[in-house]
């Protein structure tokens, strides 16, 4: 295993981060992001916003929202339309 540098662990951190990546690149980004702050940070962030949108994915809308966004899409069509 070597240290791929920041370029190429910037380059691939998202597919490194959802697992994408084969186990020998694997290792190099990991190497990397264990010695480089700057890295580090920015796979935090990455993880971070990450999990943030799968959560938020999960929540469902109230359903009076839900009925009010229908109601105009309706009301757009039928004028288009």
């Amino acid at each position: 295993m070597t240290d791929c540098g920041c370029e190429k662990a910037r380059k691939d951190l998202e597919e490194y981060l959802r697992n994408e990546v084969c186990k020998t690149e694997a290792a190099d980004i990991r190497e990397h992001l264990e010695s480089c702050p700057g890295c580090r940070d920015e796979a935090l962030v990455s993880r971070t916003l990450t999990e943030v949108l799968a959560r938020s994915c999960r929540e469902a809308a109230p359903e009076e929202l839900r009925d009010m966004v229908l109601s105009r899409l309706r009301a757009e069509h039928t004028v288009a339309g």
